[in-house]
C-alpha cells in the first residue's frame, strides 16, 4: 500500500493546522536554500533551467518558484512526478490555479521508473523529507513491532536505484538537490515522532531504529552524511555537498553535481 493512498491522511500532511512549527520552519528554510541553488545553477549556465520536480505533492514549490518572476524565469520548464494520484490532483489543481500549465507538466510515476522520462534536467529536486520516504520493499508496517530483529539500513537498495537513475537523468554540471532531509539523531526522532502523532496516526518505531514509521504506513528516514555517500556510490564524495537548514541539527539540504 502506498503511504500516500490515504486521502484523509494526504490532505493532514498539506495542511498547516496539522504541520508542528519545525515543519513548518523546515519549509521555509529549505525553499530559502533552494532559491540560492537554482539562481547559482542558472547563473552557471546562463540560460533557463529544465527542471524535475521527484514527488512534486501538491506542487508546493513550483507554486513558490512562480510567485517570484525573477525566480519563475530562470525555469525553462518544470516537470514534477508523484506515485500518488491523489498529490496529482492537488499538483494539477495549483497548475490550473495559477495558470503556469505551459510551464509545470506532472506525472503519474513512480520514482523507481524514472528511467522512463526520456528528457534530461539541469536540476532535479526531492524536497521536504522526501529522499526519507523511500522504504524497502520488504518492510512489513504491519508486522514490524511483533519483530524483535531491527531493520538494517547500512544500504537502502531502493534509494540508490532511485537516484542512480535520476542522476543518469542529469545534463553535464546538472544537480540533485535533496532538501530538507532529516538529520540521524534522537531530538529529531522525538520532532519526527510529535509530528506525526500531531495528524493522528500511530508510531510503530522506536529509538534503536534510524526511520520513523508510522501504523499507517508513512515512513521517514534520517540520515549521516556517511550514510548518504555509501547510499550514492556512484557518485563522487567530492561531488556531495552538505548544508544544515537550521542551528540544531534537524535537517539538511544535499546537493549532488554531475
Amino acid at each position: 500500500m502506498n503511504m500516500y493512498d490515504n486521502e484523509n491522511t494526504v490532505q493532514k500532511s498539506f495542511n498547516d493546522k496539522y504541520l508542528s512549527d519545525d515543519l513548518l520552519q523546515a519549509q521555509w528554510a529549505e525553499f530559502t536554500a533552494l532559491k540560492k541553488a537554482i539562481a547559482e545553477i542558472y547563473q552557471k549556465k546562463g540560460s533557463p533551467l529544465t527542471l524535475l520536480d521527484i514527488g512534486i505533492g501538491n506542487a508546493r514549490i513550483a507554486r513558490h518558484l512562480s510567485a517570484i518572476p525573477e525566480m519563475w524565469q530562470m525555469i525553462e520548464h518544470y516537470d514534477g512526478t508523484d506515485n500518488a494520484e491523489t498529490c496529482i490532483k492537488l499538483a494539477k489543481d495549483t497548475a490550473k490555479e495559477l495558470q503556469i500549465e505551459d510551464k509545470l507538466k506532472i506525472y503519474l510515476l513512480e520514482a523507481t521508473h524514472l528511467d522512463q522520462l526520456s528528457k534530461r534536467y539541469d536540476v532535479i529536486i526531492c524536497t521536504w523529507f522526501t529522499p526519507g520516504n523511500f522504504y524497502p520493499d520488504s518492510f512489513a508496517f504491519d508486522k514490524y513491532n511483533d519483530n524483535c530483529t531491527r531493520l538494517d539500513l547500512s544500504h537502502n537498495e531502493k534509494f540508490t536505484d532511485i537516484f542512480s537513475k535520476a542522476y543518469s537523468l542529469l545534463h553535464k554540471n546538472g544537480e540533485i538537490i535533496l532538501g530538507a532531509c532529516y538529520i540521524d539523531n534522537d531530538n529529531t526522532r522525538k520532532k519526527q515522532e510529535q509530528s506525526y502523532i500531531r495528524m493522528g496516526m500511530k508510531i510503530i518505531t522506536n529509538e534503536n531504529d534510524s526511520f520513523t514509521a508510522t501504523k499507517e504506513n508513512f515512513w521517514s528516514q534520517r540520515f549521516t552524511e556517511k550514510k548518504i555517500k555509501t547510499y550514492l556510490p556512484f557518485v563522487s564524495p567530492k561531488k556531495i555537498d552538505f548544508y544544515l537548514l537550521d542551528p540544531y541539527n534537524y535537517a539538511m539540504q544535499i546537493r549532488i553535481k554531475k
